[in-house]
């Protein structure tokens, strides 16, 4: 092995079937899929990044850099396996959880039944305190209504605390202090305070973000702990990284006292990925699908840049519904994610249909055909009737599948009910999971007022590239890309992340009587929190620093992000700020409103290490059509049959060539389908260029 100095970066990527390493040794790659290992995650960890180091031929010891995503924090809160944990809120709010908010996700369901709060009621707790809006001390904090309480928590045999008072985001001193009386009589619990975890408005929001935060805290600085020891242990001694929902790179250490913000990880990479291709190919209105083994992931990239927002919801419970699920208050990438991936099970529900997800086989006992012990049919079973899949070489060969065993799996839970053979229950089960995926597109699209035929889609991820050319006949999309090294895009997408962290605070200020020595005060303590997770991992340049203000006409519900130069406010700033707000108003809605106040509500800064340039793929004239050297049969979903497609080897594709459809081009870690109306140029970076002919 070389002693010589080399740049090696590592990123891993924990998904509900897959674990997904990539390692990037002086620019080239080498990647693995392991199965997840949901009793020790961190051991498919260890066996993937002693599988890449021995590909790329070095020792474990030169690696530089290891980032890493993960999607235990949500998995943790959908199958509600955290801490046994207390929260403690203000005397009278002991019911935010439940009472939620007016919206109903099913206007006219009458029995709708909403989720249940992730904190019980009986190990919710309240004490005598009372901040205003604007941060002022109503009523003192009460010493025996705390100290009643934290004796309530000894007795409770408790391991994790949330605390969320009411406006504690203006000031959260009272919950610093319940903190530190906890602390003191108990050292040994965890503790996550509001005012630190989601210092922003509305109540019901913030009480359950912090609780998601505290929830799932012990268990991910336990498993983070014996990541950052085990490899050590192995000999990887490089420091380790997070990625967070936001897209950007934090330490362990924060990730270990935020891992809320670790809820929407890897999915966060993969929009990475995809906006990483989008720069290189000069794409600005992009489509990022990444269908992996447990979920796909929709992302709208604008003008090379993931859609980003300050909410989202994991765990929706009624048919994927906005407002089912639970409200988490910290920036994240915007996108929409459904269960719909590779191990997705497939069923028939009480009206003789085919029904595919949310329940997923995952990687134990996983599909039917990886004989496993798993029994229900699956995407990946069907995807192997249908012959998108070869059986002798999935996973590089790691994982040999069993037809037989798909077959039976489809007559056992899908045949027999509704009276179909294993190919007729194979095709509605594909023909189902792509339409879901394709109504999830649509409605994405339509609610950011896009119309999805004017993208291009990036596709990604294990199953992503196998239901892409379909997927697009559905949405009239017209051209899609495959990159290298789809089969693990989040992995790399990790790689090609800024270090980054976003300061998200609500402060109330009114144009009207606007106080711009105190909004620079909040701004630029929020810009010295921003950078302080940041420094420590610029390695080249200044800081970016982008900031955003979310404001609304006074008496609004909601509010819309505006963005900030970074001059200071001074006197001049109400008239500069109020012509800002009204012509992103007027780009929202239309027109802006005469004669109303306005307001800020909430303020965003981040701060993130500079992005390096990229090279621009040149484009290539189209070569000759590559002659397949081996055929398979392919079932073609627009004709209803099976056909003859030619099968690809994508290492043995060079730029030029034209692959055209119906073929499949396959790989280590997935495979691209084309359907009869496609047709694939490589690109010289190697990327698949799929139009439709």
């Amino acid at each position: 092995m070389s002693n010589a100095p080399r740049n090696c970066r590592v990123g891993v990527d924990i998904g509900g079937t897959f674990t997904d390493i990539a390692l990037d040794l002086d620019g080239v790659l080498h990647s693995t899929k392991v199965l997840t290992d949901y009793a020790a995650p961190e051991r498919a960890i260890l066996k993937g990044v002693a599988s890449v180091a021995e590909m790329a031929g070095i020792a474990l010891s030169e690696i530089d850099l290891l980032i890493h995503g993960t999607t235990l924090a949500t998995n943790a809160l959908i199958e509600r396996r955290g801490a046994r944990t207390a929260f403690v809120t203000t005397e009278g709010f002991r019911d935010t959880l439940e009472m939620r908010t007016e919206n109903r996700f099913e206007q006219y369901d009458l029995n709708i039944a909403l989720p249940p709060a992730l904190i019980a009621r009986a190990d919710r707790f309240t004490v005598r305190e009372r901040m205003n809006a604007a941060g002022k001390v109503l009523l003192a904090l009460d010493d025996a209504s705390v100290e009643a309480v934290v004796s309530a928590i000894a007795a409770g045999g408790y391991e994790s605390v949330a605390i969320g008072f009411i406006h504690a985001y203006a000031n959260g001193a009272h919950e610093a202090a319940v903190r530190d009386a906890i602390l003191e009589r108990l050292p040994h619990l965890s503790v996550s305070i509001s005012s630190e975890v989601s210092p922003q408005m509305r109540e019901f929001e913030r009480f359950n973000t912090v609780c998601a935060n505290a929830y799932v805290k012990p268990a991910i600085k336990s498993y983070l702990d014996r990541l950052v020891i085990s490899l050590k242990d192995i000999g990887v001694r490089c420091p380790v990284f997070m990625i967070h929902s936001g897209g950007g790179i934090v330490s362990v250490e924060s990730a270990s006292e935020f891992p809320v913000r670790l809820v929407e990880s890897g999915p966060a990479g993969g929009a990475i990925f995809a906006a990483d291709i989008a720069r290189r190919h000069g794409l600005d209105t992009v489509l990022s699908f990444d269908m992996g083994g447990t979920t796909a992931k929709i992302c709208l990239i604008e003008n090379q840049v993931p859609k980003t927002a300050k909410t989202f919801e994991v765990a929706r419970t009624y048919r994927f519904r906005k407002g089912s699920g639970m409200p988490i208050s910290i920036p994240v990438v915007e996108m929409v994610e459904i269960g719909a991936g590779g191990g997705s099970i497939a069923s028939v529900d009480g009206m003789r249909q085919i029904r595919v997800g949310p329940h997923s086989a995952a990687s134990e006992p996983g599909p039917a055909c990886y004989q496993r012990g798993g029994k229900n049919p699956t995407v990946t079973d069907a995807d192997l009737i249908l012959g998108k899949l070869d059986p002798n070489n999935f996973a590089g060969g790691a994982i040999p599948l069993s037809a037989a065993a798909s077959r039976q799996a489809m007559v056992d839970d899908i045949g027999t009910v509704i009276g179909l053979d294993p190919d007729a229950a194979a095709y509605g089960t594909c023909e189902m999971v792509d339409e879901n995926m394709a109504n999830a597109g649509r409605v994405h699209t339509v609610e950011n007022g896009k119309n999805i035929a004017d993208f291009t889609m990036i596709t990604f991820g294990g199953a992503g590239p196998l239901h892409a050319a379909r997927l697009c006949e559905k949405m009239g999309i017209s051209t899609f890309l495959v990159p290298a090294g789809a089969g693990v895009g989040s992995a790399i997408g990790f790689l090609r992340a800024p270090f980054g962290y976003e300061s998200v605070r609500s402060a109330v200020f009114n144009l009207s009587n606007f106080d711009f020595a105190e909004a620079n005060r909040l701004v630029d303590a929020m810009q010295a929190e921003a950078l302080g997770f940041v420094e420590g991992g610029l390695d080249r340049g200044a800081p970016v620093i982008e900031r955003t203000l979310f404001m609304r006409y006074a008496g609004q519900g909601w509010d819309i992000p505006v963005p900030l130069d970074a001059k200071k406010f001074d006197t001049d700033s109400t008239r500069m700020l109020a012509a800002q707000f009204e012509t992103e108003y007027e780009r929202f809605f239309g027109r802006a409103i005469e004669g109303l106040d306005i307001e800020i509500v909430s303020w965003s800064v981040k701060a993130s290490s500079p992005l390096p340039p990229v090279d621009r793929v040149a484009a290539v004239d189209e070569g000759s059509v590559v002659t397949p050297a081996k055929t398979r049969r392919l079932f073609e979903a627009s004709q209803g049959a099976f056909l003859d497609a030619g099968i690809h080897e994508r290492d043995g594709l060079k730029p030029g060539d034209v692959v055209k459809g119906p073929a499949i081009v396959v790989e280590r870690e997935t495979s691209t389908m084309l359907t009869a109306a496609f047709k694939a140029i490589v690109q010289s970076d190697g990327c698949l260029l799929v139009t439709r002919t």
